[in-house]
């Protein structure tokens, strides 16, 4: 999961800076895929690491079909952990899918300006892939980090197992949305 939510930030910065670099984009050259792949590995084994070694643990989740973080142990040493993952892999990479479309959104709105027609269309398209592939980020890991937030820092019980299977399937479902979005909102994909 947090593979996927780091994948996303990666790929939406990656993105930002193809549409906007002054060149075209070298198709030959696998480095900057390569070392975005590698980062987000590694930043995720960072984030997921720490409860093998004591900062937290790993313990069946929902009705005991799959496995995540401890998220009904109520000690400071799982809560810092769960605060941790909720900032370093929620929130920051969503803070990036966010600058980063729409620091592409004002790149495409600056070359609209300068030709009206096609650039409104490609504009508007822009923003609608942008807007939904955000609201499918939010739609599929706000609930997941939600439910695990209650279950940490709520009343005991309030989360049961039959209540965390919805979020924690949305959760690791995201990685199949982000490429199908994309290959239907986009004009140059949907061509070939």
């Amino acid at each position: 999961g947090i593979v996927s939510l780091i994948s996303l930030a990666v790929l939406s910065y990656e993105r930002y800076c193809t549409m906007t670099g002054p060149t075209e984009a070298d198709t030959t050259n696998y480095r900057k895929t390569w070392t975005g792949i590698g980062l987000s590995w590694t930043y995720s084994l960072v984030w997921t690491v720490p409860p093998l070694f004591g900062w937290s643990s790993y313990g069946p989740e929902g009705p005991g079909t799959t496995c995540s973080v401890n998220w009904h142990s109520k000690d400071i040493n799982n809560a810092s952990y769960i605060v941790c993952l909720f900032i370093f892999c929620l929130v920051i990479p969503f803070v990036i899918i966010v600058y980063s479309y729409g620091k592409l959104l004002c790149a495409v709105r600056q070359v609209s300006g300068i030709n009206k027609g096609m650039g409104q269309t490609r504009e508007q398209r822009v923003l609608i892939m942008v807007v939904v592939m955000v609201i499918c980020f939010l739609l599929c890991w706000l609930p997941y980090a939600t439910v695990a937030l209650i279950a940490t820092f709520g009343k005991p019980g309030l989360i049961t197992p039959a209540a965390s299977i919805i979020p924690s399937i949305l959760a690791k479902s995201s990685t199949v949305y982000n490429p199908i979005i994309y290959i239907f909102l986009n004009k140059q994909v949907s061509k070939r």
